[in-house]
């Protein structure tokens, strides 16, 4: 069953639960319902788990960057009346966590990253995507997981859309863009937030080495791998992504 989006205001976004708020932060591509297996498990674990809709396609073309995504967290955060949250990111979602973290370092009490962008970015892809080439874009949605069964038609119909989208196009650029010039390798060691790094031992898009760096950088991480596994663990693992995040919310007390 699909998850109920709640409107408010400018926000839509799906809540689930009570308890320690766990804001999840989707990616570029990536929509709600990449996130099943967390917003199932975790409400019954005592957390509330909120998701927003981030306006990735919604800013003005100058306000299409990660730190404008990071405010309109903040924004999310306030709007709902939130403290000590726990951000949950994926991809670009992480990139978002990790700024916003070092923006609103008070709002934060942990740190959840998933194949995150903000020390690597070949997240986008190289160069500009080959438009109307439906095989390619296939081939570029299949090698985002270990599994390429996993991108559907559904998942390529969406990207394919997206990238014969000239508007959206556009901002998928402008925002790739962002995403390097926020490179976050001078500010991560200035970052004592518990963090917890999941990462595929096979991701193509953030290949494994971005997690060690993230975990060499950061003063209080602790990194988890999954095998057999790409660039959204959540989605390709979703019990293993859940239990090792179980564990290390125990463990921290959070």
């Amino acid at each position: 069953m699909e998850d109920k989006i709640i409107k408010e205001g400018k926000y839509r976004y799906i809540e689930k639960g009570e308890g320690t708020p766990i804001i999840i932060l989707h990616g570029l591509m990536g929509g709600l319902s990449n996130f099943h297996g967390v917003t199932d498990h975790f409400p019954e674990k005592g957390y509330k788990i909120l998701l927003p809709e981030l306006p990735i396609y919604g800013m003005p073309m100058l306000k299409t960057n990660v730190k404008q995504f990071a405010k309109f967290v903040e924004g999310f955060i306030e709007f709902k009346g939130l403290e000590d949250v726990i951000l949950l990111g994926n991809s670009l979602g992480g990139h978002i966590g990790l700024l916003h973290t070092k923006m609103y370092p008070n709002k934060v009490k942990a740190l959840v990253i998933t194949g995150s962008s903000g020390l690597y970015e070949s997240a986008m892809g190289d160069g500009y995507p080959r438009r109307g080439d439906y095989d390619f874009i296939q081939k570029k949605a299949e090698n985002v997981f270990y599994d390429p069964k996993i991108a559907t038609k559904a998942i390529v119909d969406e990207v394919f859309a997206t990238v014969n989208d000239r508007n959206k196009i556009l901002k998928t650029l402008a925002i790739a863009k962002s995403a390097i010039r926020h490179n976050m390798a001078d500010d991560l060691p200035a970052m004592p937030t518990p963090t917890c790094i999941i990462w595929g031992k096979n991701d193509n898009v953030t290949p494994p080495d971005v997690a060690e760096l993230f975990n060499e950088l950061l003063p209080d991480s602790e990194l988890f791998w999954i095998d057999k596994c790409g660039h959204a663990p959540m989605m390709e693992h979703p019990n293993e992504f859940n239990a090792i995040l179980d564990a290390w919310l125990e463990k921290r007390g959070f």
